[in-house]
């Protein structure tokens, strides 16, 4: 993400970021209490471990740990669309939480990889593992509870409508093409059962809006797969900038670069497919023998639109939607959830000539309202601006993807989901000091290097993390929807009755406005102002107002 982080910068900057989540678990600890604060009984649980024992996730974000209390069942699950998405969520499954009883696919490649994982759940790009490990995953707990019964274990259809009448299914994962989100979506909420479906919400915020409103109607829980709203790293970086560590934020620098166009060294297939591009994978043939006949019923144009759906316009929504939602929904989060002021946004098909119809570059800048934001015209604080530049490119991965956010007295980098670094304003050798108030969190970050090690308070930061890699929160948020399903009505506490799945309908609709505004600044070259009622469920209006509201029907 840094271009020139040396390793000694990247192990202080770890070490500042450590030290500082540290020594607010120790303030929390000091502070009185507060009925209702999840993070506050999971900061001073860190303390309590003395900083030896990793401390769940699941406690942060507010439910059990192991599973549900004795004589509570796991949900049983089905999931529609078992493509890449799809298989990540099977790999990251936890059965003591979620049961899957069924998986739908049109395609049989996506069943059979559902069932097997990728390459046979044992090698994912050279290592082993694989992060789409199927059911029948070799060493591994989900093969443990699924064991040699998977096949009739698992009912497979073809038909997802065949799922949504299986009446022991209460929870649906859909990880579909954008375009079917809503339709299969509200379909399953109408069904009874609870969705959880993957990001980008919905192919436009019509659609949004119709399934905020049915689950309100059916009373079914509704989260939508942003996973940054489950990952502790992003929980504690948000904590940081939340406590003035970092000062008046300014500027946050936010990219998604990828190198797709190396040369298919494969000379037998490199006809069909030039360049290792992940979003022009090869048809397989078994997908096109079953499927082809079938192509006017399951209402796609070609073989091509159906297996690289993300290039269309009519069944995907290019980069801003598959990679731009999430660090956007990053840098929201950041910003206190706060809605964009404006975009002014350029891309377009700069590299590809395989008629592709969405964006290989996209380059955005979004103007944010900063804290003592006032949009009175006769106001001094009309111009306090948080701008939040955004590029993903598709033909260089020097810099891969992460955020960098930029105060008046400290910066931090995230780099990509695995790692998080602080840095003082003098610059990536220096050490951020903290100290602690009675009640809270007074951090100093003003940077000096000499600052002393403080190693209490870095290994309880560190302990807050975790070992190995952080979560990316996909198997938080499958945990958490099954956790809020099966406490429905169990006499849950105060702060049970309180939970919501973090990322709701209504929040991943103000993630799709940001993300598909966006693709309008870059169709119509323009800068495009934030209104009002876009974010309101109830209320018309959508950044999108011209005949790109409609899903078209299928192309002849």
């Amino acid at each position: 993400m840094a271009l020139d982080m040396t390793p000694e910068q990247k192990a202080i900057g770890k070490d500042n970021f450590n030290r500082v989540v540290g020594k607010m678990a120790e303030a929390d600890q000091q502070a009185p209490p507060q009925a209702g604060v999840t993070r506050r009984r999971f900061m001073q649980g860190l303390i309590a471990a003395g900083a030896t024992l990793p401390v769940s996730t699941a406690a942060y974000f507010g439910y059990r740990d192991h599973g549900f209390p004795r004589g509570m069942r796991p949900v049983k699950a089905g999931i529609i669309g078992c493509g890449d998405e799809g298989g990540v969520l099977v790999g990251e499954h936890n059965p003591n939480f979620v049961d899957f009883v069924a998986a739908s696919d049109i395609r049989p490649t996506n069943c059979h990889r559902t069932r097997d994982g990728q390459n046979g759940g044992r090698i994912f790009n050279g290592q082993a593992g694989t992060p789409r490990r199927g059911f029948n995953a070799f060493r591994d707990h989900i093969r443990v509870h699924y064991n040699h019964t998977i096949d009739q274990h698992i009912q497979v259809y073809d038909d997802y409508r065949q799922l949504l009448a299986n009446n022991d299914i209460e929870m649906v994962v859909i990880a579909l093409p954008l375009h079917l989100h809503a339709p299969v979506a509200i379909e399953a909420m109408r069904a009874g059962k609870h969705v959880l479906c993957e990001k980008l919400m919905a192919w436009n915020i019509a659609q949004c809006k119709e399934m905020i409103r049915v689950a309100d109607q059916t009373g079914k829980f509704l989260s939508i797969g942003h996973q940054r709203h489950y990952s502790m790293l992003y929980a504690h970086a948000n904590e940081i900038i939340g406590a003035g560590v970092l000062g008046d934020i300014k500027h946050i620098r936010a990219l998604w670069h990828r190198n797709n166009v190396r040369p298919n060294p494969d000379p037998n297939t490199r006809g069909d497919r030039p360049y290792l591009d992940s979003w022009y994978p090869l048809i397989p043939p078994a997908d096109r023998t079953a499927l082809e006949p079938r192509l006017r019923e399951l209402d796609y144009a070609s073989m091509e639109e159906l297996v690289r759906w993300r290039l269309y316009i009519r069944t995907g929504g290019g980069l801003m939607a598959e990679l731009g939602s999430h660090q956007l929904d990053a840098c929201s989060i950041f910003l206190g959830k706060k809605r964009p002021l404006s975009i002014t946004a350029t891309g377009g098909t700069h590299f590809y000539t395989d008629n592709r119809e969405v964006e290989d570059h996209v380059y955005c800048i979004y103007e944010f309202p900063g804290p003592h934001y006032d949009a009175t015209r006769a106001s001094s604080r009309r111009n306090d601006i948080v701008t939040v530049t955004y590029s993903s490119i598709s033909t260089n991965d020097f810099e891969k993807y992460g955020e960098c956010v930029m105060g008046s007295k400290g910066t931090l980098v995230m780099e990509q989901e695995q790692a998080a670094y602080l840095w003082g304003v003098q610059g990536r050798s220096t050490q951020v000091t903290a100290t602690t108030g009675a009640a809270a969190a007074l951090v100093d970050a003003s940077s000096t290097s000499g600052a002393p090690a403080e190693t209490r308070a870095t290994a309880v930061g560190a302990n807050a993390i975790g070992a190995g890699a952080p979560s990316r929160g996909y198997r938080e948020e499958m945990e958490h929807l099954a956790y809020l399903i099966r406490m429905q009505g169990q006499g849950m506490s105060q702060d049970e009755r309180e939970l919501k799945p973090r990322c709701d309908g209504r929040a991943a609709m103000a993630d799709a406005i940001i993300a598909l505004t966006a693709n309008q600044a870059m169709k119509h070259k323009r800068r495009i102002e934030f209104e009002a009622p876009w974010f309101d469920n109830v209320a018309e209006g959508s950044p999108v107002p011209d005949a790109d509201m409609v899903v078209r029907p299928r192309r002849n």
